[in-house]
């Protein structure tokens, strides 16, 4: 199954809708271990996208990613900005010239995405951040794709490893950041970066399922 670049920014239409809907739930997350501004400033950011991208008559997805990342880059405060920011721009990279994505793409994206996030970020798994939920998400697509599995049955995977991932940042200590501050007493607190990066996986296996 592919998708087409007005599907990519429905999702994106979608992500925005879900930020401000979760922005409380998210900005809560953040006072407990941070500045308690995520969810704020990620309800901000996709709601610039989505304006920014209504805007514009863009087809090829390298183009919207870019228009994405440098939207985030300027509207998102906190880290949340540059490495969201960062990680759009890295998947722009490799889709460039796409005007449509398959399963074998999204597995591209996100690791150019992870790349980007890792140099930016300088953080690696364990560390109770967004990669907690990345990485076992791409593991989850590189093994359903690798099993020639359905694309919503590889995404329902990927959302379902994404979600366990939040699960464990409430059982890490927080080592990057301003949770880092918190030492012992970031346990127990859900990673907010994490939660984020789970329900925007979310909201693609929302989407591509109702294709179905």
């Amino acid at each position: 199954m592919s998708i087409t670049s007005s599907k990519v920014i429905e999702i994106l239409n979608r992500i925005d809708d879900v930020m401000n809907e979760n922005k409380q739930f998210l900005t809560d997350l953040d006072a407990a271990v941070g500045d308690g501004d995520h969810g704020i400033n990620m309800s901000r950011g996709f709601n610039a996208v989505r304006e920014k991208l209504k805007t514009n008559t863009i087809n090829k997805i390298g183009d919207i990613f870019k228009v994405v990342g440098m939207t985030l880059v300027a509207t998102v405060g906190g880290a949340s900005g540059p490495l969201y920011g960062t990680a759009f721009m890295k998947a722009a990279v490799v889709v460039q010239n796409n005007e449509e994505l398959d399963i074998n793409d999204l597995l591209k994206v996100m690791e150019a995405a992870l790349e980007g996030i890792m140099y930016r970020g300088k953080a690696q798994a364990g560390e109770k951040t967004m990669l907690d939920v990345i990485i076992p998400a791409i593991n989850a697509l590189k093994a359903g794709i690798s099993e020639n599995k359905k694309t919503v049955d590889i995404l329902f995977d990927v959302k379902e490893a994404a979600k366990a991932g939040v699960e464990y940042t409430k059982t890490i200590i927080a080592t990057k950041g301003r949770a880092s501050y918190l030492g012992d007493r970031s346990i127990s607190h859900q990673d907010p970066g994490a939660t984020s990066s789970y329900l925007m996986l979310n909201v693609i296996y929302e989407e591509i399922k109702k294709l179905q």
